[in-house]
């Protein structure tokens, strides 16, 4: 079983800003795959079914960003999931804009919804699928600010195919494996940067 949780905060104040691609890939994976996220439970709202031949979790954690490790906790100690079948769908500022990067584990760096799950599962080595929601506008930006607004008319297009890009990487994951999904969909998003 693969639980797939996507990071953002919860209410209509945060819909569709740049912290909740996360949520949004949940979203889009419930779409695609025929799955209601419509429960409540673990400090989320979530939805059970299956991706190819495997069953899924979809969870979108309603802990707010900063605290979605505590949420995830509570889910894992109730599976007793091994922590490599947790995929997290996260924003991240350094890569470039609409691209996809998937990563086995590593640290949080500077995402504070990461350190909450990294300080509460007490591990790293989690897949994560990175989606790139561009830098702030100038460096007096408070950072806060940036990751909290909305994408422009000329930004939408590109991050409607970058959900898509990165809902079908965590398919592709939980079809085949993460080294199989790397090789398809890292290189491709270097390609695109060449």
């Amino acid at each position: 079983m693969y639980v797939v949780v996507g990071l953002g905060n919860p209410g209509k104040d945060y819909a569709n800003t740049r912290h909740n691609i996360g949520f949004e890939t949940i979203d889009l994976l419930g779409k695609r795959n025929d799955i209601d996220i419509n429960k409540i439970k673990f400090k989320s709202v979530y939805g059970e079914g299956t991706i190819g031949r495997k069953k899924v979790i979809l969870v979108k954690p309603q802990t707010y960003m900063n605290n979605s490790g505590i949420a995830l906790r509570e889910i894992v100690q109730f599976y007793k999931l091994p922590i490599e079948n947790i995929i997290v769908i996260v924003d991240d500022i350094d890569i470039d804009f609409a691209s996809i990067r998937i990563r086995p584990k590593g640290s949080a760096g500077s995402h504070n919804g990461l350190k909450s799950i990294v300080y509460h599962l007490k591990d790293d080595k989690f897949p994560r699928v990175k989606v790139g929601i561009g830098k702030k506008q100038h460096e007096r930006q408070d950072l806060a600010d940036f990751v909290l607004s909305r994408f422009s008319k000329d930004e939408i297009l590109d991050i409607d195919m970058a959900l898509l890009t990165a809902a079908e990487a965590v398919e592709y994951i939980i079809e085949y494996d993460i080294d199989k999904a790397m090789n398809k969909f890292n290189s491709k998003t270097n390609r695109a940067q060449d």
